[in-house]
């Protein structure tokens, strides 16, 4: 049996590491401390009761037979509410598309723009997905730095430098996974004027725009003005439901410069049916909601930023910057002598404490390179346990 290579040689650092957490737990007879996946539910947050509600009753009134493979109208309708009532921009419910979760979203434009040898530049580091499906479908995922010095920024001298006749589009992740950096007006329109002056589409992933802490996010639609933009957005993280799969996809364009993307991605939808019926129902009254339940969210998580923050700091080679927004963040290691690379020493971490970080190099081999990522979702006894542990680890090397 000869497997293709596109699959084969599949990697996504941030489940990948639960393979060896789970040896850890065999040899060890011991659970790990999981920081690796951004995962509320696995933590002490619960979805919103409204929402359970809103579920369980569209299963009762019988939507539980395929969906417009596009997506309900009226989670359509209620994401471009969303869309106008809390980031104040207008996108049109018949230029939304319903897809299981941003990861397929992913896939769907993987599978629309890249061919062999096409070039998508995205944020280094980056969410693995998108360096991994661009690689699926035979292209090359470029990444242009982010400036760690200047809290993750990026630098658009260089993301420009990297254009080329293979480049398919550019892609913003703001907020950001994994570094929870949040971009400046002016960066989003210097990245905004760069993808209209050679004409590539401008792709942005703001899944977590209304997590942030002490610096508000500007939607890219604002930044970009006439510049078409598609956007990636969902139910997973703000509404604290990432098992329901619900995301979607707009397209904001003067002309109708996206539609050849829309058709293509659509195309797709339609091969894979349909996403979940009741969730998209429920997701849709997520989205309708005033959410209330984020104020308690985030002192919660203000909290547990303060408190890993300081204790990375704290520990013996290793640094790192304040996360604004999201839940996760991205400390650098000295690595001297010790281990050849930041996933050896993943894995040392692992195999003599416990605890499970993701390898920075996993988010980009390049400017992920030497760092860790860690999520702070646990509540603070466990990320003192976990940095406790770290801390001693450290001062035996």
């Amino acid at each position: 049996m000869t497997i293709a290579s596109r699959a084969a040689n599949l990697k996504y650092a941030i489940r990948d590491v639960v393979v060896a957490a789970k040896q850890y737990e065999k040899d060890s007879g011991e659970s790990p401390l999981y920081l690796n996946i951004g995962d509320p539910i696995k933590y002490d947050w619960k979805t919103p009761e409204f929402m359970i509600e809103a579920m369980c009753q569209a299963a009762r009134d019988g939507m539980n037979g395929y969906s417009p493979s596009e997506g309900l109208d009226e989670l359509k309708h209620a994401a471009a509410e969303k869309e106008r009532r809390v980031n104040g921009i207008d996108i049109e419910p018949t230029r939304i598309i319903a897809t299981t979760g941003v990861s397929e979203a992913i896939q769907f434009l993987a599978g629309a723009l890249v061919n062999d040898g096409s070039e998508l530049l995205v944020p280094g580091p980056s969410y693995p997905p998108y360096i991994s499906y661009v690689s699926y479908f035979g292209g090359i995922p470029v990444t242009y730095r982010t400036i760690e010095e200047e809290d993750w920024a990026p630098d658009t001298e260089d993301l420009r430098k990297k254009i080329n006749d293979k480049t398919v589009g550019i892609l913003a992740i703001n907020p950001n996974n994994p570094t929870g950096a949040v971009y400046d007006e002016k960066t989003l329109k210097e990245i905004a004027g760069i993808a209209g002056e050679f004409g590539l589409p401008l792709i942005t992933d703001e899944i977590y725009d209304q997590l942030t802490f002490d610096k508000d996010q500007t939607p890219m639609i604002k930044a970009a003005g006439e510049i078409p933009v598609m956007g990636f957005n969902g139910v997973s993280k703000v509404y604290l439901a990432p098992g329901w799969r619900v995301g979607y996809v707009y397209y904001h364009d003067q002309d109708g410069e996206l539609e050849p993307l829309r058709d293509a991605m659509v195309r797709q939808a339609r091969i894979r049916i349909c996403s979940n019926a009741p969730a998209q129902l429920a997701a849709a009254a997520a989205l309708r909601s005033d959410g209330s339940h984020l104020k308690d969210v985030m002192a919660r998580l203000r909290v547990r930023r303060d408190l890993i923050w300081k204790r990375l700091n704290e520990i013996d080679s290793v640094s790192t910057r304040l996360p604004q927004a999201a839940f996760y963040i991205m400390p650098k290691i000295e690595l001297r002598d010790r281990w050849t690379n930041d996933t050896e020493f993943v894995l040392d971490v692992l195999r003599n404490t416990g605890v499970v970080f993701v390898p920075g190099s996993g988010f980009d081999p390049i400017y992920g390179s030497a760092h860790f990522r860690s999520v702070f979702l646990p509540p603070p006894e466990m990320i003192d346990e976990a940095m406790n542990r770290l801390e001693q680890f450290m001062n035996k090397k």
